[in-house]
């Protein structure tokens, strides 16, 4: 009976589970909500912002240092945009493997890597593998990234480039696909690459002037860009991030509806088979007697 007694326990506590992972599961479809719309609000400002840029570096010669960049690439920083908290599958494992691909490909350019680590999980990894690179982390930002949280960040990027210690900066975000997709992307942010305006067609068009000069426009709206961008990054990641924990928690809550018909069964079969071992005893007992 002790056997029967293990598995009623077994199956009480995959029960509890259950119930765990499924309250996680509608708790993170109802952030995903949220997120998306907050990307989906951001997307048509941020993509205005670069077109501007991109009409901008097109027609002058030479422009801020923020767009030109410098000649030789010395030293990169990479900013790495993940969770604070886990259980959402291998989102932040993904961004992992895509950060120590690109830290490789960089120092074998012979180029100097900074690591900027955002999200706890982030922070951790990268100091049991690459804690002699990390320079700064940014951890337990709440449950809605702000946009002073991205200006932080983007300050203290722009920071090392104008004083030289780094060349270029590039920023490491999960990019939600769909509700089951969610892909590492790299994006330079500094210097500004207007590479995406540049592979589409040309379109015939007026070119605009800009009050009071086009040097005087880029140079306020390069660090809004800058900002822009790596809210943008933050804010597809917190949508991946929900996403991500409601497949894994789904997953989780099938896998224990599974386990519990197995005990259950297991269960059954053992208690028949007491059962029958207790009337085989009481029958053979009649026939001795």
């Amino acid at each position: 009976m002790s056997g029967l007694k293990t598995l009623r326990t077994r199956i009480k506590s995959v029960k509890n589970t259950r119930q765990i992972t499924k309250t996680m599961k509608m708790v993170a479809a109802a952030k995903v909500r949220r997120a998306r719309t907050a990307v989906e609000a951001a997307r048509p400002y941020a993509q205005k912002l670069s077109e501007v840029l991109a009409n901008l570096s097109g027609g002058s010669a030479g422009g801020p240092l923020l767009m030109t960049g410098r000649k030789q690439v010395k030293a990169v920083r990479l900013i790495v945009i993940g969770t604070d908290r886990g259980l959402c599958g291998g989102l932040n494992s993904n961004l992992l493997k895509a950060a120590y691909v690109a830290i490789n490909q960089q120092q074998s350019a012979g180029r100097t890597v900074q690591l900027v680590a955002v999200g706890r999980k982030i922070r951790d990894a990268f100091k049991s593998t690459h804690k002699n690179l990390l320079v700064a982390s940014h951890t337990d930002m709440g449950r809605m990234v702000e946009v002073e949280h991205a200006q932080t960040i983007a300050a203290e990027a722009l920071a090392a480039f104008e004083a030289g210690e780094v060349d270029e900066v590039h920023v490491l975000y999960s990019a939600m696909q769909s509700m089951l997709t969610q892909t590492p992307t790299q994006q330079q942010i500094i210097p500004f690459s207007s590479e995406a305006e540049q592979d589409s067609e040309p379109l015939l068009r007026a070119t605009p002037e800009y009050e009071p000069g086009e040097e005087e426009v880029l140079a306020k709206l390069l660090p809004l860009n800058l900002n822009m961008q790596v809210f943008s990054a933050m804010l597809d990641t917190q949508a991946s991030e929900h996403a991500a924990r409601m497949s894994a928690m789904d997953s989780a809550t099938r896998n224990a509806g599974e386990m519990i018909k197995r005990l259950s069964l297991q269960y059954n079969r053992s208690r028949q088979a007491a059962i029958t071992k207790e009337l085989i005893e009481i029958i053979s007992g009649a026939e001795a007697l």
